[in-house]
């Protein structure tokens, strides 16, 4: 019986790594929890950040939407996507907003000038923002579209290392992930810089301070 050219190409592979040795075990000895105090840990993350050529502005939840206005004007933003569950107070006036409901379509997504969502966490490690769909992101495309992402952090959603991140979305761990270290870009083979490939040319993180009475 003649092989299909799928199950001959199998074949050939089962007899390539037939005498291959067994995989070594894996080692588990790394870092599970960043023991640092706070401080250094949210300094790490906004010195990630910076590297990767993201924009950072610090605020309390009190100067949020007024940070949200600020750089909605930094970046000449006339039309904001928004996921439909974001706060309204974090709605700047006097600039078109297009919510997420009925979900737009990729010419509405090209027309705005920037989207503004939360996240799920972030890993002041890498300088990673994750978002998972969940409260406040807002679906994928959402954040790949738009050639601005305003994209607000709490400060109790940074962890130091990315194992404390991932067991953070283990109960989350069949939505689609995206993971985000500065603003979308790719370089070619002679290693020329081009941003805003794959998602935005420029990512602004604004990163809240909890109020202490909430």
């Amino acid at each position: 019986m003649n092989q299909s050219p799928r199950e001959a190409i199998l074949a050939r592979v089962r007899g390539a790594i037939a005498q291959a040795p067994a995989a070594p075990s894996i080692p588990r000895a790394y870092r599970e929890r960043d023991e640092r105090d706070r401080v250094a840990i949210l300094s790490d993350f906004v010195d990630r950040l910076l590297d990767y050529k993201a924009q950072v502005t610090r605020a309390d939840e009190a100067g949020l939407p007024n940070a949200i206005a600020e750089a909605c004007q930094r970046h000449a933003i006339t039309r904001l996507a928004m996921p439909n569950d974001l706060p309204s107070d974090w709605q700047p006036a006097g600039i078109t907003i297009a919510r997420d409901e009925p979900p737009l379509d990729n010419s509405a997504l090209d027309a705005c000038s920037a989207v503004l969502t939360g996240c799920a966490v972030a890993v002041a490690q890498t300088g990673t923002i994750i978002l998972d769909g969940g409260m406040r992101q807002g679906r994928r495309a959402l954040t790949l579209v738009p050639d601005i992402h305003l994209c607000v952090v709490y400060e109790e959603q940074v962890v130091g290392l990315v194992p404390e991140a991932i067991a953070a979305l283990a109960e989350r761990s069949t939505r689609p992930i995206t993971f985000i270290s500065g603003p979308s870009a790719t370089s070619d083979i002679e290693l020329n810089r081009v941003e805003g490939v794959h998602g935005p040319r420029t990512l602004h993180v604004i990163l809240v301070t909890k109020s202490a009475h909430t």
